[in-house]
């Protein structure tokens, strides 16, 4: 049994229902389908989601969304026209639109993620509609009737154990089972969103219910590559890689699968396969436990803008016992998350979101540091990229550090930071962001412009 997910791009248009249509008859082991809300068609292009939530602002400002919620159902009758569906499916995504934006706006987060959700919602109904219409048993699947219960956390739900037992009985539905992606219910029958492009996390907590053989994920993309192609041209392909370095990649920037989408699968041991939809022929990439380590030390690089880092210095702060639980504890106070902490024997950075911090924030921060911690000097940079080099190889050869470090000075970029996973899969480079570009293809040349094609 397979568990198969589509992007939005995938299901943007009638035309490309049609593709996944063939797609998923194409294969009997394709019983259960994840769809997401319909993605852009062109590049100028609204994703769906985008417009429910302007729509959502603007109700909540007491302001009227018509032309938002017009272009919303006109996305939906456009996509049904071009697949001669039945003028009632478009009535039924209008009253549930209708429904969901007259509801209660007292919280704004569960009103927010309410309406959000009817996108994958509604375009389940619509596709199950179409599958139907070829002549195919198919089922739109309410995630609340079928068990997938999240915690209460607008935006960031998780799924609930219980859910995985719930789930498991979808195995007795007969037909094609069409789930819409991204959101789940609380036990008090809320819809709680998972976080953005989370419809690849409802594909993942699905496969493992189901105990699935594989999980597909269909895209536009004919692989996983190793380096953002708009960075590099033609880079190579990665055929097969781990969930770790798939889960690395996907922290620092590679958008084709949802960097929490895998833990599901990966818990279950389930293979995800990453396809193409507009070239389903295509070998794809496949995500697997292990692999052999063939290819060198590198098997990806990633690289991501918008951080900055806290740096703080103080004389003999390793024998200060609890110096870097009071700094994490102040950062705690004022709301904030971090991503990583490297440090050295008088000194430390925390290494921040920038969208996190405000102006206020920021001096407020540094002079708690200063005060409390009696810092020598804090020192806040802005505008900083990451780059992640990524590889299982990487544990079992020996330079690679020295390396990456070489071809950096060699392009006469400056290192901000490193900073080297304990597990020894990957290693992170800080550089301004001016020279994220330069620094990626001057590390893809290193690990990858002499392998053989």
């Amino acid at each position: 049994m397979k568990v198969v997910k589509f992007g939005g791009s995938s299901l943007a248009s009638g035309k490309q229902i049609e593709k996944v249509f063939k797609i998923v008859v194409s294969d009997p082991e394709r019983k259960v389908v994840v769809v997401s809300a319909p993605g852009k068609r062109f590049a100028e292009d609204n994703k769906v989601t985008d417009l429910l939530i302007e729509c959502a602002e603007l109700c909540l400002q007491n302001q009227d969304p018509k032309e938002k919620l017009d272009a919303i159902i006109g996305r939906y009758a456009a996509i049904s026209e071009e697949l001669a569906l039945p003028a009632e499916i478009i009535g039924e995504i209008q009253a549930d639109l209708a429904d969901r934006l007259n509801r209660d706006k007292d919280k704004p987060d569960r009103f927010m993620d309410r309406v959000k959700a009817s996108g994958e919602d509604n375009h389940a109904k619509l596709v199950a509609a179409y599958f139907r219409e070829q002549g195919v048993e198919a089922h739109y699947i309410d995630p609340g009737v079928a068990g997938l219960l999240v915690s209460d956390e607008p935006g960031n739900a998780q799924a609930l154990p219980e859910s995985y037992r719930h789930l498991y009985s979808l195995h007795e539905r007969s037909g094609v089972l069409i789930f819409p992606g991204f959101f789940g219910y609380s036990k008090e029958g809320e819809v709680f969103t998972f976080s953005r492009s989370g419809s690849d996390i409802t594909g993942s907590i699905l496969a493992n219910a189901l105990k699935a053989d594989l999980y597909e994920n269909y895209t536009d993309v004919d692989a996983v590559y190793s380096v953002n192609p708009s960075i590099v041209k033609r880079p190579k392909e990665i055929k097969e890689l781990t969930y770790r370095e798939m889960r690395e990649l996907s922290y620092a920037g590679f958008t084709v699968l949802h960097d929490e989408a895998l833990v599901p699968a990966f818990r279950a041991g389930i293979p995800v396969q990453i396809k193409n939809t507009n070239n389903p022929n295509a070998s794809g990439t496949k995500i697997v436990y292990e692999r052999d380590n063939r290819n060198g030390p590198v098997i990806g690089i990633a690289s991501d803008q918008g951080f900055c880092s806290i740096y703080v210095s103080k004389y003999l702060m390793n024998r200060e016992v609890g110096f870097g639980r009071k700094l994490l504890s102040i950062l705690e106070e004022f709301g904030l998350s971090y991503e990583h902490t490297p440090s050295g024997i008088d000194d430390v950075s925390v290494i921040l979101r920038e969208n996190q911090l405000e102006a206020e924030m920021e001096m407020a921060i540094k002079r708690r540091i200063e005060t409390e911690l009696h810092a020598d000097e804090v020192k806040i940079e802005h505008s900083l990229a990451l780059i992640m080099v990524v590889g299982e190889g990487m544990r079992h050869n020996v330079g690679t550090m020295a390396r990456a470090s070489k071809a950096l000075a060699k392009a006469s970029i400056n290192i901000e930071m490193i900073n080297q996973g304990s597990s020894e899969v990957s290693m992170m480079f800080g550089v301004k962001e001016v020279e994220e570009k330069r620094a990626v293809q001057a590390l893809y040349e290193e690990f990858f412009a002499a392998v053989p094609v």
